[in-house]
């Protein structure tokens, strides 16, 4: 006879004890035999005969079919769109802040023309990485093929090197002796779009130029093209040039002044702790502005966006949850003569419900685990997976032009991905419960009352 060591509250059925046990004293529970505990042997072994499929059973066999999908698709569909958004972040986060400082100083009451002496004293303070002074301001740029705006900065030679989205993706060409060669670096997009090579002129056209009697004349000035860079980032690639200091500052009429100083930080993150360090160090009036005062928008976007698509997919595997609910409520109709004669065998409504329990819980997690695999193996191979659909296709599903990036980038992040794992887990374990209840409360007499 089956016996198990629990059952839930009310149940009528009691265990005998077996012949040859005593009880130490009165109202101590009876021990039962090895093996007959929650979650025993007997009780996987019909977990894994009603999980498998049968002729008459084949419609549930489908829903819980469906169901081990859903959960999959579910937990793979999450994991990649958070690796991809994170990707996007992260992507843009380096970028922005490889060409851009975390803090731009900017004048106030009088010209920049301590410029020197303010980067110098801001680069001393703890925290600061380097302070680099700069030339910026709007031309038209004027090539072979094409004319567009552009912008221009104008870097000295010692701190070029410290602009590592630049330095560190030069494509064509060399920044050595960049003051002395007098040429410029422009990106791979501009270059790509005026028709530039390394040694072909382009065209620069300033606005502010010499004031005359009938007007303001434009400033023409041709520079060879001495580095093609390539950043990663579109925006960037095709509308940045850079020039010497020197000559930016004879460009744009300034004299011996400076536009602006750019403050690089050693940990993006501590702006707000140095903020009042940084303002003692520039000992004069300043406009202090930080990376996030300047992208706020941008990146406030991004996190709602993911936030968004985070509710939105983690409905699928809602959904499929509520199918484990209804194939296992099914498969209790279909089974309930199978379960009336395991209760009068011995069988007590706890063995039944943790029986149920088990079918629709290993739905639930080898769906889980495949989705696991299957979203990171997508994850880490969605640039190539990218390639594959735009051969197929023949065009450009990810344009760079509207996306900024000329990858599609990914970044699995372990907390999220637990999470989310966890999730899936959680609905389908709670899934089962409701179906296991009603099996277990299962009257074996109105079961086979009509046998």
């Amino acid at each position: 006879m089956l016996q198990s060591t629990d059952s839930l509250p009310g149940d009528p059925d009691h265990t005998q004890p077996l012949k040859g046990q005593t009880s130490r004293a009165a109202g101590k529970q009876r021990r039962l035999p090895a093996g007959t505990g929650p979650f025993s042997r007997f009780e996987w072994m019909l977990a894994g005969r009603y999980l498998r499929a049968r002729r008459r059973e084949a419609f549930i066999s489908v829903i819980a079919g469906f169901s081990f999908l859903g959960i999959m698709l579910g937990v793979a569909t999450l994991i990649v769109v958070m690796a991809v958004m994170n990707g996007f972040r992260a992507e843009l986060f380096n970028k922005i802040l490889g060409l851009n400082g975390h803090f731009i100083v900017q004048p106030m009451d009088s010209p920049l023309t301590d410029y020197d002496e303010v980067a110098t004293r801001i680069s001393n303070v703890a925290g600061v990485s380097v302070a680099i002074p700069l030339v910026e301001g709007q031309a038209l740029a004027d090539g072979s093929n094409n004319s567009t705006g552009v912008l221009v900065r104008g870097i000295r030679d010692q701190d070029l090197p410290n602009i590592r989205g630049v330095a560190d993706n030069v494509e064509l060409g060399s920044l050595v002796d960049f003051t002395e060669a007098g040429g410029v670096a422009i990106g791979t997009r501009l270059a790509a779009s005026l028709g530039l090579t390394i040694g072909s002129n382009v065209t620069l056209v300033s606005p502010k130029g010499n004031v005359t009697p009938l007007g303001t004349t434009p400033v023409f000035k041709a520079y060879p093209v001495t580095a093609i860079f390539e950043i990663g980032m579109s925006e960037y690639d095709s509308s940045f040039v850079f020039m010497p200091f020197t000559e930016a500052q004879a460009f744009f009429d300034l004299g011996d002044e400076a536009s602006a100083v750019e403050i690089y930080l050693d940990d993006a993150d501590t702006v707000a702790a140095l903020r009042p360090a940084i303002e003692r160090a520039a000992d004069r009036q300043i406009l202090l502005t930080d990376w996030q005062q300047r992208n706020v928008t941008f990146f406030t976007v991004l996190e709602v966006e993911r936030n968004v698509m985070f509710l939105i997919l983690s409905l699928i595997i809602i959904i499929a949850a509520l199918n484990i609910i209804s194939g296992l409520t099914m498969l209790v109709a279909e089974k309930g003569r199978a379960i009336a004669i395991l209760r009068t065998m011995g069988a007590t409504r706890g063995a039944i419900m943790r029986i149920f329990f088990i079918v629709g819980s290993s739905i639930g997690a080898i769906g889980t685990i495949a989705g696991f695999l299957l979203g990171v193996l997508v994850a880490t191979n969605i640039e190539t997976l990218r390639q594959w659909i735009a051969s197929l296709s023949r065009g450009d599903v990810f344009s760079a032009e509207f996306y900024f990036l000329s990858q599609l980038p990914a970044d699995v992040d372990a907390r999220e991905t637990i999470t989310v794992l966890a999730m899936a887990l959680i609905l389908s374990l709670l899934a089962t419960l409701y179906p296991a209840w009603r099996a277990a409360r299962l009257d074996p007499v109105q079961a086979l009352r009509y046998e």
